[in-house]
């Protein structure tokens, strides 16, 4: 008796050994993490583009690939991070032309995902050839630090297709007026203004251009408003994507790369160098202090000190309740350990104009 009384307190602490590991288990897969992500610099039509700015979840090996379609149209191949559905996409156009860059659509093509891009003139025309930098992911799980937050949503042109909140929270879109959205990410919010916005037009039949109109917070969500417009200034009811980062990376990786940082040019009339207020908006990993310069009316030099590794990644949105519009007007340089982003451009139709405008970096480490 008093053996089989002890084999079966054995089996039962092997029953609580066991379940305890299930639950710790279930704890490390409910960490946000980045189920799949990548990015690249496309400067190519056809081909590999430069491998020095592209990086992704894949296994060492494959390399982001690209071929063209119609007039301003791309076709990015993400190795081995195909998914059957969701994400997000941004894109960002790099010219000295005033010019954007939308996402047509993207799915799972093998093991790979494909997104289309199309790149726009002001006014609807093409250029033979536009560069611009892109990310894709796509996440899960939950975050436990209440200093970070991380959500997206892609708005197909009649509802929520794809989202992501950091606190398991139900993200909301509500349509406010023609090429107007209303957004909040419960869960996510703040006591001060603090992070990043990134949005980009969706939309594989129109010209479309998107933007933040506005930015509203408080310690239970963010809410932000989503402006777009067609390929003039008139307001536009098409999809878009949106994502907002605190303390985190664009990709919304699990455990935050070293080096990356983002900025809100809120006062892009100041010629500077100066440090966007509050400090909440002008984030940097290393703890450095991100500056700003007005270089001419509707140029600005953006600096990222202490965080310049490659691969790495930017990407621009404009800010404000007109139809204005922000690109790069080159690619961003890696000059010893800082960013140097010169510059980011604003226009409201063919003029350069001083826009605020929204700017974030991610290198892959």
């Amino acid at each position: 008796m008093r053996l089989l009384r002890t084999m079966v307190i054995r089996i039962l602490l092997m029953c609580a050994v066991a379940a305890a590991a299930t639950v710790a288990g279930a704890g490390a897969a409910n960490a946000a993490v980045p189920d799949v992500w990548g990015f690249a610099y496309v400067n190519t039509t056809s081909g590999v583009p430069s491998p020095a700015y592209q990086a992704g979840s894949w296994a060492p090996g494959p390399t982001v690939g690209v071929t063209s379609g119609g007039p301003g149209e791309y076709f990015v191949r993400f190795p081995r991070i195909g998914i059957p559905r969701g994400g997000i996409a941004h894109v960002t156009a790099i010219s000295q032309s005033p010019e954007w860059c939308q996402i047509e659509k993207w799915w799972q093509d093998g093991p790979d995902e494909v997104v289309a891009v199309r790149c726009t003139l002001y006014g609807g025309g093409h250029h033979a050839q536009t560069l611009f930098s892109i990310v894709f992911a796509s996440s899960s799980g939950a975050l436990a630090s209440a200093s970070q937050a991380y959500g997206y949503v892609y708005w197909d042109g009649g509802s929520i297709a794809s989202h992501y909140n950091s606190a398991l929270a139900a993200n909301s879109v509500v349509h406010t007026g023609t090429g107007a959205w209303t957004v909040v990410l419960p869960g996510l919010g703040s006591a001060v203004q603090a992070g990043n916005i990134q949005v980009t037009a969706v939309d594989s039949g129109r010209a479309a251009r998107c933007k933040v109109g506005a930015w509203d917070w408080s310690k239970d969500a963010q809410k932000i408003r989503v402006l777009c417009h067609d390929a003039t200034n008139v307001p536009l009811d098409t999809g878009w994507t949106l994502t907002y980062q605190r303390q985190r990376a664009i990709m919304g990786a699990a455990v935050p790369p070293k080096y990356f940082a983002y900025t809100f040019d809120n006062d892009p009339a100041t010629p500077g160098p100066y440090a966007p207020a509050p400090a909440g908006v002008n984030y940097n990993y290393t703890g450095a202090v991100n500056t700003l310069t007005r270089t001419a009316t509707g140029r600005r030099w953006v600096a990222f000190p202490s965080v310049g590794v490659l691969p790495s990644n930017v990407q621009v949105t404009a800010y404000g309740p007109g139809p204005e519009f922000c690109n790069l007007v080159t690619l961003w340089v890696t000059a010893g350990s800082d960013v140097h982003v010169r510059d980011v451009f604003c226009y409201k139709g063919n003029v350069k104009v001083d826009s605020p405008s929204l700017v974030t970096y991610t290198s892959q480490y």
